[in-house]
């Protein structure tokens, strides 16, 4: 009896701590969008063995995400754009629902669905321009600006999926995942984005002459890792989120954002990583449910 009541004391457990961490990243309206984009029927982008499917659902994204936002801030002019149109400080969390929503919907929900999502943010896109601190023009619609926030998405994603995802990619499924991703990149305006994982690694490269931090850049970064809107009670575990996602962080970036990780820091990184994201993917195992048909567009 006594075990019966301690195996159901750690399911709600479990269940209380998934729910949290889905309204964050979900939203009040999460469990309806959810619903919708997994259960309306009709063609899909990727069919359900595309391996964006298997990276897009694993909690490593968690890590992945904050590395790539950190990663982002480090061209002057996609930062000048985050600082004067993103309301990362006012309201991460909706922020972060709406990025979530969105890589949930073009890479599980419908064809229609997932152009619906592309032609959103091309209009927010649209509406953000303007002139950066060191006097140069930004436009959100620059397929240059765009190629880099793809290729920052994409490095992050994959590096955080090889070292802390579930279930590991061949280097033809990691191929397969930025030929995945470049179909989305694509329909927002990248015109010519990498398919194999060797030419985001030369782009990337090429991009590093453009590369800084800008005082608003390290103030994000500080914000991101060491100030963000969160219950004491949780500054441990995001804590190791912000250790993990430093970590993959080329040395370069680190430095660059004032954010430098300090030997014993950096040690303990990788197991501060996987003890949160394997909790994270215990709390949130979902629960079998029927899927509607995904077969990918033609």
């Amino acid at each position: 009896m006594d075990e019966n009541r301690l195996g159901f004391g750690a399911e709600r457990i479990r269940r209380d701590m998934g729910a949290a961490i889905f309204a964050r990243i979900a939203g009040p309206d999460g469990r309806a969008v959810a619903d919708r984009i997994h259960d309306t029927p009709g063609p899909r982008w990727f069919a359900p063995d595309r391996p964006i499917r298997t990276v897009h659902a694993d909690a490593s994204m968690f890590v992945g995400g904050l590395s790539a936002l950190l990663l982002q801030t480090l061209h002057p002019l996609a930062m000048a754009a985050i600082d004067a149109h993103s309301e990362y400080r006012h309201n991460p969390w909706g922020r972060l629902q709406r990025t979530s929503t969105f890589l949930a919907t073009t890479t599980y929900g419908t064809a229609d669905d997932a152009q619906r999502a592309v032609d959103r943010v091309r209009a927010v896109h649209a509406r953000v321009h303007g002139t950066a601190p060191d006097g140069r023009r930004y436009d959100a619609t620059d397929p240059h600006l765009l190629e880099w926030v793809h290729l920052a998405e994409v490095r992050c994603f994959l590096d955080a999926h090889r070292r802390y995802g579930a279930t590991p990619l061949t280097p033809e499924e990691q191929d397969g995942y930025v030929a995945d991703a470049a179909l989305v990149a694509r329909a927002l305006g990248v015109p010519d984005p990498p398919l194999e994982l060797a030419e985001v690694e030369r782009r990337f490269a090429a991009y590093r002459a453009e590369l800084g931090a800008t005082a608003a850049a390290r103030e994000a970064g500080r914000y991101l890792v060491l100030n963000p809107p969160l219950p004491l009670a949780v500054r441990p575990a995001y804590l190791a989120l912000s250790l993990a996602a430093l970590d993959l962080l080329p040395w370069w970036a680190r430095t660059a954002l004032g954010l430098p990780l300090p030997m014993p820091f950096r040690a303990s990184a990788p197991v501060a990583g996987h003890l949160l994201v394997r909790g994270i993917r215990w709390a949130t195992r979902p629960a079998e449910r029927t899927r509607a048909t995904s077969e990918p567009e033609d």
